[in-house]
């Protein structure tokens, strides 16, 4: 009996599927799109609520502002304070005048040994002791007007970035309750209902891009005989009709399957095992009504080993 020149192939459709989740846990508070409607990337399919995470903000905000006065702090003094400064120093000047005055008056009374050496020791250390207060006062002030050491200022300005990036991460799962569709496409699932609460990660809603089928075939290697990437298949879909004839498609990927997926011998010899190809392949042009999951045909040209 003569062998078929083909083999018909059964393959799917397939199309990409997105399922869509939160990375924060919390309650669905609105659900604008249901089963089977169609929505544009950018669209809000899901709006969760959660209080504690704007309450983490309000403590954020408010966290930001105590680093930034502690900042300021650090900057800057009062200016009450730089004026107190201000007259203790008046006050060293006006002590060390006196004290140099006095030094003065000690050292032409001592040439006329008029003024004992114990005298002269007692206005040397006054002396020296109101430059010491002065130069403390002036140090005071100085310090009063130039704020915190450089260590503090650097430690106040890394606690206000320290406050605002921890803003910024609150903020970045305050906006995760508003899930959008990345794409184009067909709700396929939905599991959130209103009042509903979702711990972080669990699917929410599912998205398909229907737009963008493919076929997908597994093949024994055997078959693969001459195919390559960017061979052209004719398709059927039983699904569509008749009417509809066959669909033009061009290879777009061809990669082997897992070992599970392997043909096994039955023979101790004079047989080997037979690795399962997946053969992807896409409409050349827009098809209407493709969907995921029909059943896809194509004659597939018999080998001369698949005919042995």
């Amino acid at each position: 009996m003569r062998q078929p020149a083909t083999y018909l192939v059964q393959g799917e459709v397939e199309a990409t599927r997105i399922d869509l989740s939160a990375m924060v846990t919390a309650r669905v508070s609105q659900t604008p799109v249901s089963f089977g409607d169609r929505v544009s990337a950018g669209d809000v399919v899901v709006q969760l609520e959660s209080p504690q995470l704007h309450a983490q903000r309000e403590a954020a905000l408010a966290g930001i502002a105590v680093a930034e006065a502690n900042r300021n702090v650090a900057f800057s003094t009062r200016p009450e304070t730089i004026a107190v400064y201000e007259a203790q120093l008046a006050k060293a000047v006006a002590d060390v005048k006196l004290a140099q005055s006095n030094y003065d008056r000690i050292i032409q009374l001592r040439e006329s040994s008029v003024v004992s050496q114990a005298n002269l020791d007692q206005s040397t250390n006054t002396l020296n002791a109101a430059i010491q207060a002065q130069a403390a006062a002036q140090a005071n002030l100085d310090q009063a007007r130039n704020g915190a050491s450089e260590e503090q200022k650097a430690v106040a300005v890394a606690q206000v970035g320290q406050a605002k990036a921890n803003l910024t991460q609150i903020q970045a799962n305050i906006d995760e309750l508003t899930v959008a569709s990345p794409i184009d496409g067909e709700v396929t699932t939905r599991t959130a209902e209103v009042g509903k609460l979702f711990s972080a990660g669990a699917p929410l809603i599912s998205i398909v891009d229907v737009e963008h089928a493919w076929f997908t075939f597994n093949l024994r290697e055997d078959l693969l005989e001459g195919l390559e990437v960017g061979q052209r298949l004719e398709v059927r879909v039983p699904a569509l009709g008749p009417e509809h004839g066959s669909i033009h498609a061009s290879i777009t990927a061809i990669n082997v399957e897992g070992s599970y997926a392997n043909w096994r011998a039955t023979k101790a010899t004079g047989d080997f095992d037979l690795r399962t190809f997946s053969v992807r392949a896409e409409p050349t042009d827009a098809v209407t009504g493709l969907r995921p999951g029909m059943s896809a045909l194509v004659d597939w040209p018999a080998t001369a080993r698949s005919l042995e």
